[in-house]
């Protein structure tokens, strides 16, 4: 059987466009707590006014995931209602479009790196304790179909979503006894505004065969509902007609 979501609480981090904030209303829709977290503060009022006209109410913390004290910040919100933190949802991520080597300076390779991974690694060393001190919980990160098969996302891009995957394996292993679970889902190309930071605009005819942001909300979902005893570590979604 699958596990209700009523009165869990879940944390997705990345919530103000594309993945994240279609996760942020799939999760709220089937009945969890949760908060929604991401630098743009106007973004998470505009999800929180849609989902309300839906009769759906979640709770928003505006921050920096990169930020020790802005995570701390979130952490402390999402656990003050229940005590517990059930979820965390990993979905910040950004790409820049000076991304080769011969472009890439170390100051945008450390922004790319500061979002993409080292904001996982805060969240993660945040939510951990919470989650031990009530029997576990499942962190759920979104890495890139780009660990698979390598292509021109960039150096700073690739090796950040192979980072996750490492962070992922590296703290179910030490958090196993905890009841901690992780999963990692590698999306293929999918039609967010990540796309915008490409150097070569994505035509119109191959977004119209991409992934939408709710099939990889709906792959959250099924891991979140599976029960404590089941994992599945790592989850590839790809659109069809493009793979």
């Amino acid at each position: 059987m699958t596990q209700d979501l009523a009165g869990q609480t879940a944390v997705v981090v990345g919530a103000s466009s594309g993945m994240g904030r279609a996760i942020a209303g799939t999760l709220a829709r089937a009945g969890a707590h949760v908060v929604a977290s991401a630098r743009r503060a106007d973004r998470l009022a505009e999800l929180q006014t849609q989902l309300a006209d839906e009769g759906v109410q979640i709770d928003a913390c505006s921050g920096d995931a990169g930020n020790v004290a802005d995570v701390d910040r979130l952490m402390a919100q999402a656990a003050a209602r229940t005590g517990r933190i059930d979820l965390l949802v990993y979905a910040a991520g950004t790409n820049t479009p000076q991304r080769g080597l011969d472009v890439l300076s170390p100051e945008g390779w450390a922004q790319l790196l500061d979002a993409n991974l080292t904001g996982a690694f805060l969240c993660t060393r945040a939510a951990v304790p919470v989650m031990a001190g009530h029997g576990g919980g499942l962190i759920v990160y979104l890495s890139s179909a780009a660990v698979q098969r390598p292509d021109v996302s960039g150096v700073a891009y690739q090796a950040s979503k192979h980072g996750l995957v490492g962070l992922a394996h590296g703290t179910r292993v030490e958090q196993k006894s905890h009841g901690i679970r992780t999963s990692v889902i590698f999306p293929g190309l999918c039609d967010t505004d990540i796309l915008l930071a490409r150097p070569v605009p994505t035509p119109r005819e191959v977004l119209d065969q991409a992934l939408q942001p709710q099939d990889v909300a709906d792959a959250v979902l099924f891991l979140a509902k599976l029960p404590a005893r089941a994992l599945v570590p790592e989850l590839e979604l790809v659109p069809t007609s493009l793979w």
